[in-house]
């Protein structure tokens, strides 16, 4: 199956070097996509020859991976997962998640929750009541909506590569399960942040996030 990964990465110069010699170790295609980053990131990336797309503008997410969606879909790939450049996603579980596409499924994502407990925190507050939301507008249960480790099918590239008007992960996965897509959560375990500030630190930001989510999966998906 022709995999590509797609890096998301703004402000990643501690993490990505380390992340795509991981990468590479597996023999699978990769995409950084440098979304405007404002520090050492790109210089890192033209030195060290990597494959990557600097974005003319801040996109943010959801402009970001499309912008590797249509580029994998351009190239005929079979396959796309997606994994953040902060070294949060272990690539040892990228077989695991591709294996469940050749089985047949469209859209895989890597949970942290599906054989462990979500722990009772404001952030984990944010995605319980995501969960709750998507399964009122699609009578599926999920567990890890927020989850930026996922692999796409082809059949998802070609849909996200057409029209893709959502935010985020959580009403990226309501429009696929009310839309029939099969999708799977299996579990991986994910590390903490190597360098650099997370978006959820900002509490303003996150509280952004959430209304977009909210709205987005209530009216629009």
């Amino acid at each position: 199956m022709k995999t590509l990964v797609v890096i998301p990465a703004f402000n990643e110069q501690e993490s990505i070097a380390n992340l795509i010699g991981e990468i590479t170790a597996y023999g699978y295609d990769y995409l950084i996509i440098n979304d405007c980053s404002t520090d050492e990131t790109p210089r890192i990336l033209d030195e060290m020859n990597f494959n990557h797309l600097d974005l003319p503008i801040n996109l943010g997410l959801a402009g970001v991976t499309r912008a590797g969606f249509m580029y994998a879909h351009d190239h005929d790939y079979d396959c796309v997962i997606c994994i953040d450049g902060d070294g949060q996603h272990p690539p040892v579980f990228m077989n695991d998640l591709i294996r469940q596409v050749e089985e047949g499924y469209d859209y895989v994502v890597g949970s942290r929750f599906v054989e462990k407990k979500k722990p009772l925190t404001m952030r984990m507050l944010g995605s319980r009541i995501l969960c709750f939301l998507i399964r009122i507008k699609t009578g599926k249960a999920v567990s890890d909506p927020t989850s930026g480790m996922r692999c796409l099918g082809k059949k998802v590239i070609e849909s996200f590569d057409e029209s893709m008007n959502f935010y985020a992960e959580p009403d990226a996965m309501c429009y696929l399960l009310h839309h029939g897509y099969r999708v799977k959560e299996i579990q991986v375990d994910m590390k903490e942040r190597e360098a650099g500030v997370s978006y959820f630190a900002n509490p303003f930001k996150s509280a952004y996030f959430m209304l977009f989510e909210i709205l987005s999966i209530l009216f629009i998906q």
